[in-house]
């Protein structure tokens, strides 16, 4: 398989039926980050601000996560307590529910905030 190089290819690489969903996460982060640059990055879509890791997502066979690795999620969003967490720093979202849109947009001006301090 050749590498992925954009977000582009790498949601068409997923089902039909699971590409509008990252398309909505992607569309989730550009409009809370308008100035966040796009990139592949440990083989999964990344946005970074001036050159810095604001936050991952990606998909899975029956989740989609987003990556924000911020010690302070889970005191910041105590409501992402409700989704799966893995791992620090791990949210997932079961592809069968609706996609908390207006969450995923407050964590990432949350990292962008994170970020200026």
């Amino acid at each position: 398989m050749a590498k992925i190089t954009s977000i582009d290819e790498y949601i068409t690489t997923f089902p039909a039926e699971v590409q509008p969903l990252l398309e909505q996460v992607r569309g989730a982060i550009r409009k809370a980050a308008p100035e966040a640059e796009e990139a592949i990055s440990y083989a999964i879509p990344t946005f970074k601000v001036n050159g810095k890791y604001l936050i991952y997502f990606s998909g899975a066979k029956k989740h989609i996560g987003i990556y924000p690795y911020s010690d302070a999620m889970n005191e910041a969003f105590p409501e992402a307590t409700a989704y799966d967490q893995p791992g620090k720093g791990t949210i997932r979202f079961a592809l069968d529910k609706p996609l908390p849109l207006d969450l995923i947009a407050k964590i990432v001006k949350f990292r962008l905030a994170e970020q200026s301090a």
